[in-house]
């Protein structure tokens, strides 16, 4: 290209560049980050076929940056139709030549995929349509080694109108209109600090583009250098128009070699047609740029450390003032901005600065870029409006969480920012949302956290990173971060003190207040925001040597037997079932839980939701393995019965899960045990609650009879009115485990009316064959297991249509995902965002009018809150009305004598002795706790079996359950297996009856998924 003399001569470029022949079909490939996964491979084999098939003149293949989706990698775009391929390999270049370049056909398997949508067009993919993007409107679309491309695409129009109509004064009454405020971390406002360095007269001046990217997951910096180079070397030149700056420096670490590469070279073609240099475009400002490789190290980021550095000494930041604006590169003026930060100005100057500062909220204006990374579907760049949530980026655009898991934080500003935790995914983020919450914005490293990462393991893996980055210079960061480190270690570790949260918080605001620079000072700030949003998991660390996420290997033995409540050991219970030992495997589980018919029928396996083969493919169908060897292996005494006398008499009040469980460890252990029951069947709600297409009676009666084997003796129709008579009938410890079996209404008007039920009332009727019809519409109110069930049952029994109305969205919904698939299978309408108000009717049919709700803000959980919409109201008619809403335990009994502590319709018990009060009382499960899940109830069970045992005397230790299994790895190819299906009924033959809905294993079929165990258990 030749030089280019004037503004003029460069727009007639630029019309020359637009106006020659454009081929039919422009093929753009990833050719940076998605080089890991042969991108370049791609592009060699596209333009070998566009070569072999001599249609140079009909296609062009092009090698861009990113595309921004990096999951999708290797990702490539067709255009003009802007068809979208992901995962695209080298054997896929003929078809898409082929097909989709020359014939326009969309290749189905290349697309993305949005569950079983099929989306072919990039701009219709949510990771794009929910993105402003603006500095990256041409990152995957330019080629970043050809200046002619670039200039097509409007590069340095900016920079020309600048120097043709702009004074320095203009340039910078623009950016301080814009609201700029500098995209490295801390935020300050661009405007003010390009004016502080046009103020000193001092010549010469420097600007610097800082590149030293160092924040784990953050990669903003470099996919822009990356992927459009001239954008950043555009925003310096005008700059350092502004400022009177005459030499520019990008300062990247060296290991950004592509980045480095594509930088050098569209400086030296800016160069060469005199964009930069001397009287750069006729005018009478020159300008030139030099590339500085930093060796990576952290501290840098910071600007004093950043310039000692290019200075060729060692990377130390000096006290300030004076700032580098006064003094800084060579004792000269120096104004040090980011990449993205230089990236955002020719827009400024394009649209104007006022018009910049329409997007975005009131104090950050502009959009930002988020390195988005961790536990989230679409992995990539993103950049979206200043006041965006995390809500829209992490789930809109992020696509969510794998694996059905919940958020639970996203770490922000990388090792100097903090954990937001999920009440606040929608808090509109800025400079000032973000850091009122303890985080920072920071250059835009956003990684996604879900319930299976450790909050004390994050804080410790990031101080770690800064500890390590520390430069030593000052004494808060050099031994304060490393004196942090020791005691987070120490927790992770499970030797935490109990006054460790409070050094911990007392370190962190010494370091913060008295470091020497903004590393230093932010340093803390991972340790104080994991304190203040999740100090329960320190509490669990330290107190009860657990790890609630299931992370930390020195406090579990794998992930999937820690996050068992009951801690049955899975991976030995699996390599039996593999080698075809199914009695020992069924042993195995009976050793900490009593009930594998039913858990292996209605269990929420949390095993399955921390399995880690779940990250290779599926997790292992440990439920359905778990529910093979109770059916298939004869029903046999148990293995470690009570041979001797039995001393110490225990009541158990309530024959449920956690009642049962107890009597049962405790019968192991030599105690006499006798439960009592209120209803006319033993099992509570398993019993009374659960419909036998899910559990039939004979799996549920066959758990129980193995308990009365182990020596419990079970009385029903034994209501219980008084402790006190079980302390006097000679008890020497009483376990209340009553459950919470009593339906909870919603207070509305009609609720007692002809035609409305109770759940549990209603499921209880139902499965002592006391209703075999429900005819009629059908309306269940609630969103959880026992409206589910409920539904389900009216299907079964006649109800049609059956409809279930729920407040919130079917993502927010609580009950087991399963079970809502299954219910939509067989035909029950589900409606969200309802809520009603009133049932109206003093006989059928009835109307249940709701009000229209909309989603607001986050609760605790993460949960998006309903708001009724104003004056919006609809009404469902309904011959029967079933209310599912909550349940609650009946404790009139507990509470009468005042041998147990109630308090708000709970017993408070210790979280660890299970005592209530001072006597011989213990108390557990739902009476505890409030609702939870049938393994939940067995763990209570468990733990208080063992806290009673060693009141009365014992040791507290339950049978052991390793060592039976082989040491041996499954072979590879049994490794590469997809996980096994069930066989299911069709829906006609669930409608017509309550047989049960799911076949379960074939012994072969068990077999053979239990050998995809990854056998975690061997790693230590």
């Amino acid at each position: 290209m030749k030089l280019l003399r004037s503004t003029e001569e460069l727009e007639r470029l630029r019309k020359e560049l637009a106006s020659r022949r454009t081929p039919d079909a422009v093929v753009r490939v990833c050719s940076t980050g998605c080089r890991a996964l042969g991108a370049l491979e791609v592009c060699s084999a596209l333009e070998q076929e566009v070569a072999s098939r001599r249609l140079g003149d009909r296609v062009r293949v092009v090698r861009t940056g990113c595309h921004g989706l990096c999951a999708a990698a290797v990702a490539v775009v067709i255009d003009p139709l802007g068809i979208f391929y992901q995962g695209v390999t080298p054997e896929d270049a003929a078809e898409i030549v082929e097909e989709t370049a020359l014939g326009g056909r969309v290749v189905d398997r290349l697309c993305y995929k949005d569950g079983d949508e099929t989306i072919p067009l990039q701009k219709d993919i949510p990771f794009y349509q929910h993105q402003t993007r603006l500095v990256l409107r041409n990152c995957g679309v330019v080629d970043p080694r050809s200046l002619e491309d670039s200039l097509a695409h409007g590069a340095y129009a900016s920079a020309a109108r600048t120097l043709r109509d702009m004074s320095p004064e203009d340039v910078l009454e623009e950016v301080l209109k814009s609201g700029l405020r500098g995209r490295g971390g801390a935020g300050f406002p661009t405007g003010r600090k390009w004016q502080f360095a046009r103020d000193v007269p001092a010549q010469p001046k420097y600007v610097i583009c800082n590149a030293d990217e160092g924040d784990p997951g953050a990669f903003m910096d470099r996919a822009l250098l990356e992927g459009d180079p001239h954008l950043i070397i555009e925003g310096m030149v005008v700059g350092a128009y502004a400022i009177g700056a005459s030499r520019g420096l990008i300062y990247v670490r060296a290991e950004y070699p592509i980045a480095i590469e594509h930088t050098q070279l569209a400086l030296e073609q800016a160069r060469e047609v005199g964009l930069l240099g001397e009287n750069i475009l006729g005018s009478d400002f020159s300008f030139d740029i030099e590339v500085m490789q930093g060796a990576g190290a952290f501290v840098c980021g910071e600007e004093t450390a950043l310039i000692a550095s290019i200075e060729g000494r060692r990377g130390m930041p000096r006290p300030r003032p004076p700032f580098p604006a006064e003094s800084g590169l060579h004792d000269c003026p120096t104004n040090i901005n980011n990449v993205e930060t230089w990236a955002n100005v020719p827009r400024i100057v394009q649209q104007g600065g006022e018009s910049y500062a329409e997007i975005g909220t009131e104090g950050s204006k502009g959009t930002k870029i988020f390195a988005l990374a961790g536990r989230v579907q679409n992995t990539g760049l993103v950049e979206v409006p200043m006041g965006a949530t995390l809500r829209q980026i992490i789930f809109d655009i992020g696509g969510g969480i794998p694996r059905g898991r919940k958020f639970k934080a996203a770490q922000m500003g990388g090792p100097s920012g903090g954990c937001v935790p999920a009440r606040y995914l929608d808090l509109p983020i800025d400079y000032d949302s973000v850091k009122a919450v303890g985080a920072i914005m920071g250059s835009g490293g956003l990684i996604v956290m879900d319930e299976a990462t450790c909050m004390v393991d994050i804080a410790r893996f990031f101080t770690d990173f800064v500890q390590h980055e520390s430069c030593g210079k000052c004494v808060p960061c050099r031994i304060g971060t490393k004196r942090m480190l020791e005691i987070l270690t120490r927790i992770t570790s499970g030797e935490g003190e109990p006054e460790d949260t409070d050094r911990l918080e007392r370190l962190g605001d010494m370091i913060s207040r008295t470091s020497l620079c903004g590393l230093g000072q932010t340093a803390p700030n991972p340790v104080l925001s994991t304190l203040r949003h999740f100090r329960d998991e320190y509490i669990a660390h330290i107190a009860g040597r657990q790890c609630p996420a299931h992370s930390c290997e020195a406090l579990i033995t794998t992930t999937c037997a820690s996050a068992c409540p009951a801690g049955v050991n899975v991976p030995e219970y699996v390599a039996l079932i593999a080698d075809g030992r199914f009695a020992e495997a069924l042993d195995i589980i009976r050793r900490r839980n009593p009930f594998p018919s039913v858990c292996g029928r209605a269990c929420h396996h949390p095993c399955e939701m921390f399995c880690r083969r779940g990250d290779v493919d599926d997790p292992i169908a440990v439920r359905h393995l778990k529910r093979f060897v109770a059916d298939y292996v004869e029903q046999v005494r148990p293995s470690h019965i009570w041979q001797g006398p039995r001393e110490g008499r225990v009541a158990v009040v309530g024959a449920g899960p956690a009642g049962l469980t107890a009597a049962y460890f405790l019968a192991l252990m030599g105690r006499e045990v006798k439960v009592f029951e209120a209803l006319d069947v033993p099992g509570g709600m398993m019993a009374a609650g659960i419909p036998a297409y899910r559990l039939p009676r004979q799996a549920l009666d066959r758990d129980i009879e193995y308990i009365r084997q182990a020596g419990v003796e079970i009385e029903t129709n034994q209501r219980i009115d008084s402790l006190k008579d079980l302390s006097e009938a000679g008890f020497d410890a009483v376990f209340v485990a009553v459950g919470a079996g009593r339906d909870v209404g919603l207070g509305l008007p009609g609720e007692k009316a002809d035609g409305v039920h109770d759940a549990l009332s209603f499921l209880r009727r139902v499965s002592r064959g006391e209703v075999d019809e429900l005819s009629g519409r059908v309306v269940v109110i609630g969103g959880g297991n026992a409206a589910i069930d409920s539904a389900r049952t009216a299907l079964r029994l006649g109800g049609d249509p059956v409809t279930i109305l729920y407040r919130r969205t079917r993502d927010e919904m609580p009950a087991l995902r399963e079970e809502i698939e299954d219910a939509v299978t067989e035909g029950v309408d589900l409606r969200y965002l309802v809520s009603p108000v009133a049932i109206d009717g003093d006989s059928r049919p009835l109307l249940v009018r709701c009000a229209e709700m909309a989603l607001g803000e986050a609760d605790e959980s993460g949960r998006r809150r309903p708001i009724p919409k104003a004056g919006r109201e609809v009404a469902f008619e309904a011959d029967h009305v079933i209310i599912a809403v909550g349940q609650s335990a009946d404790l009139e009994f507990a509470a009468s004598d005042g041998k147990l502590v109630v308090s708000r319709g709970r017993i408070i018990a210790d979280s660890t002795t299970q005592r209530s009060g001072d006597g011989p009382f213990f108390a557990g499960g739902d009476a505890v706790t409030g609702p939870a899940t049938l393994i939940e109830a067995v763990a209570a069970g468990q733990r208080a079996a063992r806290a009673i045992d060693v009141f009365l005397g014992g040791t507290g230790e339950l049978p052991p359950d390793a060592g039976l299994a082989s040491r041996r790895k499954p072979p590879e190819e049994e490794g590469e297996l997809r996980r096994s299906t069930v066989r299911t009924l069709s829906r006609k033959e669930r409608r017509s009856g309550f047989a049960e809905v799911v076949a379960g294993y074939s012994a072969q079929e068990a077999c053979r998924e239990a050998g995809r165990c990854l056998r975690c258990d061997l790693e230590k």
